[in-house]
């Protein structure tokens, strides 16, 4: 199973997610301040990764000898959307000011999500018929997880227990984390898949070729509204009007007791661009909005790791 990053006592070895499927390519961290570059610059990504590789940052800052709120406040504005961070940073934290030991506190937040994934894997996985088209959005496998993954997860234990699983991928613009990076994971993996312009996602309902739609989530609030990538929302608009099943797969170190939910707005270079070259005028103004809102009316199910909870 790949994972996003290595611990290797007094620095991190991070795979450099942005050079993927070409190259596998490693950086060193060695401490908050190169950590909190790598999360900005989606060097690492996916919600439960980050929160998982900043407590291993938190760590090494204070190893370092710097104050532990300065750390704390390096990392924690990276990523404002994904609450998987807070969460953890917020323990990281707790363990200092109760005098306990840093690194046996990030080990313990990886170990826990990585138990989660598995849980979360085979709940979801019993929910999907012994044949199944599935359609998902972004990347939510082990790169985003360190563990099997969320929504991919499902999908990879649905194929371990010998169901005949299809993934339909969205391409997911502007960063192309399923073109990239869920074709990479589930061609290790064996899986049969297509990748899909996110465009196609409605057209595909409409002619019968989707049974199932499944995704991630890098927030979700007290009443269940899930904050994911950018397109996750139309996705579920488009499965409710076709009445397929949208069911959202996130641990419950995705939960917030915050109603409000910042929403990160990314450079315009992002979308105006793809791989360095420049698709769009220069005078061209882009909306680079990461993530959107899907209200719990059109979501089936979110799926947990101590369960499945009904929402539409």
């Amino acid at each position: 199973m790949i994972r996003p990053y290595y611990f290797k006592g007094d620095y991190l070895e991070v795979l450099d997610q942005r050079k993927l499927p070409f190259k596998e390519e490693y950086l060193k961290v060695k401490d908050e301040e190169e950590g909190a570059r790598c999360i900005k610059e989606m060097v690492i990504r996916g919600a439960p990764a980050i929160g998982c590789f900043a407590s291993f940052c938190f760590y090494l800052g204070v190893l370092r000898g710097r104050e532990p709120e300065r750390v704390y406040r390096t990392l924690i504005n990276t990523r404002p959307t994904a609450i998987n961070l807070k969460n953890s940073l917020d323990r990281m934290m707790r363990a200092y000011k109760e005098g306990r030991e840093l690194l046996r506190e990030a080990q313990r937040i990886e170990e826990e999500e990585i138990q989660r994934s598995e849980r979360m894997a085979e709940v979801g996985a019993k929910l999907l018929p012994d044949r199944v088209r599935v359609l998902t959005h972004c990347n939510t496998g082990s790169l985003a997880t360190l563990g099997l993954g969320t929504a991919l997860g499902v999908i990879k234990k649905a194929k371990e227990m010998g169901k005949e699983v299809f993934v339909f991928v969205d391409e997911t613009r502007p960063y192309l984390q399923g073109s990239r990076l869920t074709a990479w994971e589930l061609e290790r993996e064996g899986i049969e898949h297509r990748i899909i312009v996110d465009s196609l996602a409605g057209y595909l309902m409409a002619k019968g070729e989707v049974d199932v739609v499944i995704v991630g989530a890098d927030r979700i609030t007290p009443d269940y509204r899930v904050a994911n990538k950018v397109g996750t929302y139309s996705l579920s608009v488009l499965a409710k009007f076709h009445k397929i099943p949208f069911y959202v797969v996130a641990p419950r170190s995705t939960f917030t007791r915050e109603r409000e939910i910042p929403l990160e707005e990314r450079q315009e270079g992002e979308v105006k661009s793809c791989f360095g070259k420049e698709v769009a005028p220069k005078s061209s103004r882009a909306y680079n909005l990461s993530f959107d809102i899907t209200p719990p009316s059109n979501i089936t199910a979110i799926i947990t790791e101590d369960g499945i909870i009904k929402t539409g």
